[in-house]
C-alpha cells in the first residue's frame, strides 16, 4: 500500500539465501499485467508503466496528486528466510517536490490483491515517509499481531532525484538499512524494536504505606533548642577590627567597631 505523489517506483527486489538466489524482481520491461490494483477503496488513485520524465528504467508512476495507492503482485514461489539472509531493495523517484506521501512498499504473505488494504497483514513495511518537516525511513515488522515501529528515524531522501532502498535481514538477528548503497543505520532486532517483553514491569498491586509522606522534608518533631542556645547573641566584636580613617569616617554614618557573626551554627532558629 503507497501513498505517494507523483513518485516513481523503478524496481523491486527480494533476495533470500546465502547463495543469493532472488525471489523477487520486478524491473516493468513487461509492463504491470501481473500487478492487481486493489478496489477496497474507490478512490484508490491509478498507476502506469513509463520511464518519467528523467528518461531511463521504467517503472511504476503515480498519476493523481492527493490520493492513495494500492498495488499489489505474488512471487513465483513461497521463500522461507529461516538461517538465510534477506535483502529488499527499490528505487523510488519523486519527480516533484513532494509535500506529504508515503513511497514505501511492503513484503506479505499471499493476499487478494482487490481487496487488498491498510489493514491487510504484512511482514515488513519498508521505505521513505515524507510530510511536512517529517522525512524518514519506515521500518516497521509484523510480529505476533503487532505492527513494531522503529526506535530509530533516520532521514529519507526528499530531493527529485532516484534512490535506493534496501535493507538487510541477517540470520542473527541483526539489521542494515542502505540508501543509495551506503549504511544509514544497523543493530540488533531486539534493541531496536520491541520484539520481546519487557525485563521489568510495574507491579500493578503496589501502593504507597499508609504513613507514606510525599514532602522531601519535613520538621523533626523531636528537635529542640540546646540548652545555652540564648545564652550566646548572634554577632560579636571582631578583635581584629579598627576605627576608620578620617577619610573613611566621612563617608561612614558611624565610627562603631565593625560585628562579626558569633562562631557558632546555633545562630539561626529555623528548625531542622
Amino acid at each position: 500500500m503507497a501513498s505517494l505523489r507523483l513518485a516513481l517506483v523503478v524496481a523491486a527486489l527480494v533476495v533470500c539465501s546465502a547463495a543469493g538466489s532472488v525471489v523477487f524482481r520486478e524491473t516493468f520491461d513487461n509492463g504491470a499485467d501481473k500487478w492487481i490494483k486493489s478496489e477496497a477503496k474507490s478512490d484508490f488513485g491509478t498507476m502506469k508503466v513509463t520511464e518519467g520524465k528523467y528518461k531511463g528504467d521504467n517503472g511504476l508512476q503515480t498519476t493523481q496528486d492527493a490520493r492513495f495507492y494500492g498495488y499489489s503482485t505474488t512471487a513465483d514461489s513461497a521463500f522461507d528466510n529461516e538461517g538465510k539472509k534477506l535483502v529488499f531493495s527499490f528505487s523510488v523517484t519523486h519527480e516533484q517536490n513532494i509535500d506529504c506521501g508515503g513511497g514505501y512498499l511492503k513484503l506479505m504473505p499471499k493476499t487478494d490483491g482487490k481487496s487488498f488494504n491498510g489493514d491487510s497483514q504484512y511482514y515488513i513495511m519498508f521505505g521513505p515517509d515524507i510530510c511536512g518537516a517529517t522525512k524518514k525511513i519506515h521500518l516497521i515488522f509484523h510480529y505476533k499481531g503487532k505492527n513494531l515501529e522503529w526506535k530509530k528515524q533516520p532521514r529519507a531522501e526528499s530531493d527529485e532525484l532516484t534512490h535506493f532502498y534496501t535493507v538487510i535481514v541477517n540470520p542473527d538477528n541483526t539489521y542494515e538499512v542502505l540508501v543509495d548503497n551506503e549504511k544509514k543505520e544497523s543493530g540488533k532486532l531486539d534493541e531496536d524494536w520491541e520484539f520481546l517483553a519487557p525485563k521489568t514491569i510495574p507491579d500493578p498491586d503496589e501502593k504507597k504505606p499508609s504513613d507514606w509522606v510525599d514532602e522531601a522534608e519535613i520538621v523533626d518533631p523531636e528537635d529542640k533548642k540546646p540548652e545555652d542556645w540564648d545564652k550566646e547573641s548572634e554577632t560579636i566584636k571582631d578583635p581584629e577590627a579598627s576605627k576608620p580613617t578620617t577619610g573613611m569616617r566621612r563617608r561612614m554614618a558611624s565610627g562603631r567597631p565593625p560585628w562579626s557573626p558569633t562562631p557558632s551554627t546555633r545562630a539561626s532558629g529555623a528548625p531542622r
